[in-house]
């Protein structure tokens, strides 16, 4: 033994030498990767706290004649309207990010309201946007409804509950849309519409006093560019669709060592291997259902896209605090689920509830009021729901046409409770022989 610790005594020292002396060196490839998280945290954190933002309030016409594909014109016309993706030095040194839009719904002691939160730079544009299918509308900028209450809710006197939404498959699978509600023939006739924002603005309406529910939803202009959230969006949308219909696969160049080692060791000539075809088309196989999925993903990945983010918060003073109106949100987004599609859920890891666990329940007070915390911090910021990390994770991905399902304005025959704020006259134009000053 004594023999073999003189043997390796020199390594020993060796290695403890070259320890001693280049520990350092590994340092900067570990380091890297934190380095260039917190780096771009600290620099975007900068950066949102620095933008002037607007909040502007939308009333609805009094009768909404055109079709719910006018508000998908919108959405497209502020999609082109918020795209500014940063450049390099923009987004690493000054922390800018694509610009996004808020878009929001609030009912505040029983009156619901609809908003639209943008930067001030493009207010005019956003506006416009607007007044292009909906000249009738009035927008007018408006205090920030989230200082109604108390800012350190919850509170003695303030409760409330939230959480924030995810999609039960990949968001290449769409939601229900509104071409789904009605026939599309009978989409200018509005009393024959089934507009499922009746049934939210319907109890938003039911709400009392000191009571406030807000529904929340951050979309952010994004192509399929593989430095964009989106990550190749359509790419992997027609991967799945291709994969779904049997459509044959694209036939890949083989290299030529491997067409060599074939030819020398089967006999087998390079370019002679046939595959039998079957007459029938591979459309033609498949089943209504999947022919359904197949054209769903096709259509949601052919239309401009928006990665978004959706929550909501009710809050009220403890006296009057009822549970059961977190069911409003609920029953609103459970309307566009299909189970060969895709639909919205809670996010679990976003919700104000906390799980029983026997060995930290002594803590389960303290942690449900920190997340209910948070989660009113974030809505009132309009932060992701994964602050204080970089914004572009916790979400997914909607094209303008879910977005036209989900919000949109609806007329006083599909909706028509009175405690809707909307706008009684219409618009008229100056006299042509009006002097100008």
């Amino acid at each position: 033994m004594e023999k073999f610790l003189l043997l390796i005594q020199p390594a020993i020292y060796i290695v403890w030498d070259v320890f001693e002396n280049w520990w350092w060196l590994p340092l900067p490839s570990i380091l890297w990767r934190p380095f260039r998280f917190f780096w771009l945290w600290w620099r975007m954190e900068d950066w949102m706290f620095k933008q002037k933002k607007v909040l502007l309030e939308i009333k609805m016409p009094r009768d909404v004649l055109k079709p719910i594909r006018s508000m998908e014109q919108v959405f497209s016309s502020l999609w082109a309207q918020c795209y500014d993706p940063p450049d390099w030095w923009e987004k690493w040194w000054e922390g800018k990010q694509n610009d996004s839009l808020q878009i929001e719904i609030a009912s505040i002691e029983g009156q619901p309201h609809l908003y639209v939160r943008c930067s001030e730079g493009r207010r005019n544009n956003i506006e416009s946007s607007i007044y292009s299918q909906y000249p009738d509308a009035e927008i007018l900028a408006v205090e920030d409804y989230t200082k109604y209450v108390p800012q350190d809710v919850p509170s003695k006197e303030w409760e409330c509950w939230g959480c924030d939404f995810e999609l039960i498959k990949p968001d290449v699978y769409p939601i229900k849309v509104y071409s789904k509600f009605f026939e599309e023939r009978e989409a200018p006739l509005e009393e024959k519409r089934v507009d499922p924002m009746s049934t939210l603005l319907e109890g938003l309406g039911k709400i009392g006093k000191d009571e406030h529910l807000w529904i929340q939803i951050a979309a952010e202009p994004v192509t399929s560019s593989k430095k964009e959230p989106a990550g190749e969006f359509s790419k992997r949308g027609r991967e799945i669709a291709d994969k779904l219909a049997k459509r044959p696969e694209k036939a890949k160049a083989k290299p030529i060592i491997k067409d060599a080692a074939a030819e020398l060791f089967l006999g087998k000539l390079p370019g002679i291997e046939k595959k039998e075809e079957s007459i029938i088309p591979p459309e033609m196989k498949m089943t209504p259902g999947e022919k359904e999925i197949v054209e769903g993903v096709e259509t949601k990945i052919s239309k401009r896209c928006f990665y978004c983010g959706i929550r909501f918060l009710y809050v009220a003073k403890r006296e009057v605090y009822f549970g059961g109106t977190k069911g409003i949100p609920f029953g609103f987004f459970g309307q566009f689920a299909t189970e060969n599609l895709n639909a919205l859920k809670p996010w679990p890891k976003t919700m104000t509830k906390i799980h029983r666990y026997p060995i930290v329940d002594l803590l389960r007070a303290r942690r449900t009021f920190m997340k209910k915390r948070r989660l009113f911090f974030r809505y009132a910021k309009r932060f992701s729901a994964l602050f204080p990390r970089p914004p572009q994770k916790g979400g997914f991905i909607l094209n303008i046409e879910e977005l036209a399902t989900i919000f949109h304005f609806p007329g006083r025959i599909v909706a028509p409770a009175p405690f809707v704020s909307r706008v009684e006259s219409k618009r008229g134009e100056a006299p042509p022989g009006l002097p100008i000053g």
